[in-house]
């Protein structure tokens, strides 16, 4: 991660004015470890999905993250349970793309691989939590991600944009009261949501996991089932599952 040493206000960043004629391609962009993927992944997907009236929400998988840990399981296995997980659901695309890259996540590479796949009047939207947007200063290339898409933050207990906060100064110009902003233009707004709220975390699962316990419904059945037939997390999982089948 390259951490930056200032932050500075700006202007609407270039390409980001909204979009006239036929309506642009609606694009939203939810990364992460997904070790594994849970309820709290798709609820918040699905609601952004119906908010944004987005065409497709991609779920990306990171390959090897910049601002965390190693993650328990392999790339493949963690793919897998993304493709599992959204096999049935419309509109919810499993993303490989930053796993066929074979380097570290950056969030700007995959926007700007985006940007040349969709064109530049596609509206393109990267979703991030608010503990993350407070320390996008410390991104690598952060100043060009606004030019590249807009910013859905999701609002968390806990986390609060601040007018003392860093962030602040060059968020404010570009925050927008309603969806609609996001929808009509390609990239420069910044959006605050508030979120129904479903207290799951991945840790919280392989803690379960690890200590014995069964982790169902706080995950989709496919991709319980893909944890236990393989034994992730722990060794012994079979015996959890026999408990919750």
């Amino acid at each position: 991660m390259i951490l930056s040493s200032s932050l500075s206000s700006s202007s609407r960043p270039p390409g980001s004015e909204p979009t006239s004629g036929s309506a642009p391609k609606r694009v939203a962009l939810l990364g992460g470890t997904f070790d594994p993927i849970h309820h709290g992944h798709l609820r918040t997907a699905l609601e952004i999905r119906d908010l944004l009236a987005v065409d497709q929400l991609n779920l990306i998988p990171c390959y090897q993250p910049v601002h965390r840990g190693e993650p328990h399981c392999s790339a493949k296995q963690r793919m897998d349970m993304v493709r599992l997980a959204v096999a049935d659901e419309p509109g919810l695309v499993a993303d490989d793309r930053e796993l066929r890259r074979n380097a570290p996540s950056y969030s700007v590479d995959t926007l700007h691989e985006c940007r040349q796949e969709w064109g530049r009047n596609a509206s393109l939207t990267m979703i991030m939590g608010m503990d993350a947007f407070l320390s996008l200063h410390r991104w690598h290339r952060w100043e060009e991600i606004l030019g590249l898409a807009n910013l859905l933050v999701v609002q968390r207990p806990g986390w609060a944009l601040t007018a003392e906060h860093p962030i602040y100064t060059w968020a404010k110009d570009f925050i927008r009261p309603d969806p609609v902003y996001l929808q009509d233009t390609p990239c420069g707004v910044i959006l605050l949501h508030e979120q129904t709220p479903l207290d799951i975390s991945s840790t919280h699962i392989r803690t379960l996991i690890t200590a014995g316990r069964s982790a169902r419904y706080l995950l989709p059945d496919p991709v319980w089932n893909y944890v236990c037939e393989r034994q992730l997390y722990r060794t012994g999982t079979e015996e959890i599952c026999k408990l919750s089948n």
